[in-house]
Formats: C-alpha cells, structure tokens, sequence
C-alpha cells in the first residue's frame, strides 16, 4: 500500500473513532510501527490530526489550535458571508475593535472604502489591509509577535485597558457551545479579546458552522456579555433559547 493510501485510510479510521493507536494501524495496515509513526508525523505536519503517546486524535473537537495558515483556508466562504454581513453594522463615526481572528480580516477588507471610521486591532494583517485608507484611522495595538501574525502579551493588554474604548467590538473564538459560553484555545489573544471586551459598548461574535459546538480550555465570554451572534450556522434548539435568555440578537446569513 503506497504512503497516500495508508495516510487516507488512516484518516478514515480517525473520522470515525475520534482516536487511533500505532499498535492497531501498525497491524490492520500491515507496516511496521515506525511507518505508521512517519505517516502520524507527515498528517500532523499537514493539521490533519494531533499525535498523542501510542497514537492520535482529531483535531474536530479538539482544543487544537490551528496554524494561521491553515485557518485562512477553513469555511472561507462563510466566513467571508459573515464578514460582508458583519460590515453592515459599521456607520461613519464609529470606533471599532477588530480582534486577529481570520473572520475580522476579511471584514476589513469590507471597511475598506468607509470614511471616518477608527479601527483598533492588535491583528498585523488587518492594519497591512488597511494601510492606505486615508479615509480611516487605524491603531495598531503593540506587545509581543504571536505566531498568529498579533500583537499580544500584557503591553498590548494594558494598552488597551488604559488609553483605548470603542463603541462597538467585532471578534471570532474557538468555539460555542449552550451549556459552557464562547470558548477559545489561546490563552494570550482570548487576554487581549477580554480587556476589549472590557472597554466596548456592543460585541459581535462573528461565529462559522465550524465553531458550533468547538471546544476550547480557555473561557472567552459568557452569553450575557456579547449583543449579537452573526453565523451561517442552524442553531440548535437548546443554543437558541440560551442566546434568546440573554437577549443576543441572532442573524444569520446564507452561503
């Protein structure tokens, strides 16, 4: 069986069981242990699957942070719906915070022909995007370089705490889920996405059919904290009536 084979099927057997072990590919698979080893590393390379001691698990589901190239190609339609849709709440004169999430990046590329309109963001790619608008203001948040392309750590996070306040704040996570909240994965911009949160009147959670249901170990915000919830995503019944209890306004766009 060729290396690209053994690698599909291995994936197949991950789909469905969430989990697999070296000993079990090794023997269904017929190759040695080492083989199965270089093919885990390979597809962990590729962000197919986290390895774990004697195995690997799904990234579906998983805590797993995704590189930001492999981000920038997942859901990109909807996300790219949600960010056209997200846009629309942005009028002339306001101050807005943009996190460094994918989805506020292609919503900057829709804010592009706005006037009087200051955006602050600790992302590198959304001010790169916006150098040259002479008709917005943009303030880039500084600190340490994450491997996300922003600007995090506690001078970005005093930063904004001290010298910077919007009025409405735009931002994506890891994850929602009705029993547990918004949920994220990185620890240092779930920092930086609470202390704007902090210092802005209305949040708007920019939420893609790939995050229903995502988990993450770090708690982001509660539903009483955000104003509205914009996705491609069918809510299931019980998220609903978890974001109706708290008066989140839902709008949901179509691909």
């Amino acid at each position: 069986m060729l290396a690209l084979e053994r690698q599909k099927k291995i994936l197949e057997f991950l789909n469905a069981d969430g989990v697999v072990s070296v000993n079990r590919l090794s023997s269904t698979l017929g190759v040695t242990e080492e083989t199965v080893r270089r093919d885990l590393e390979k597809l962990e390379k590729q962000e197919s699957l986290r390895r774990t001691h004697g195995g690997a698990v799904s990234v579906e589901g998983s805590t797993h942070e995704f590189s930001l190239e492999k981000r920038k190609t997942i859901n990109v339609v909807a996300k790219q719906m949600i960010a056209k849709e997200a846009a629309k709440k942005v009028v002339d004169g306001d101050t807005i915070f943009l996190d460094a999430s994918t989805t506020t990046f292609f919503m900057a590329k829709e804010l592009k022909n706005r006037k009087n309109v200051t955006v602050i963001t600790n992302s590198l790619r959304v001010v790169t995007e916006l150098s040259g608008c002479e008709h917005l203001k943009v303030i880039m948040i500084g600190g340490v370089m994450s491997r996300n392309q922003s600007f995090v750590g506690r001078l970005a996070e005093k930063s904004i705490e001290e010298d910077y306040f919007a009025n409405k704040m735009f931002f994506s996570s890891k994850g929602i889920t009705a029993d547990a909240g918004i949920l994220d994965s990185n620890e240092t911009e779930c920092g930086i996405k609470q202390k704007m949160f902090e210092n802005s009147n209305k949040k708007y959670y920019l939420c893609d059919n790939g995050k229903i249901g995502g988990v993450g170990f770090v708690k982001l915000a509660s539903f009483q904290e955000i104003d509205c919830l914009i996705t491609n995503a069918a809510l299931d019944e019980k998220l609903l009536e978890k974001l109706a209890e708290n008066e989140v306004d839902v709008i949901r766009v179509n691909e």
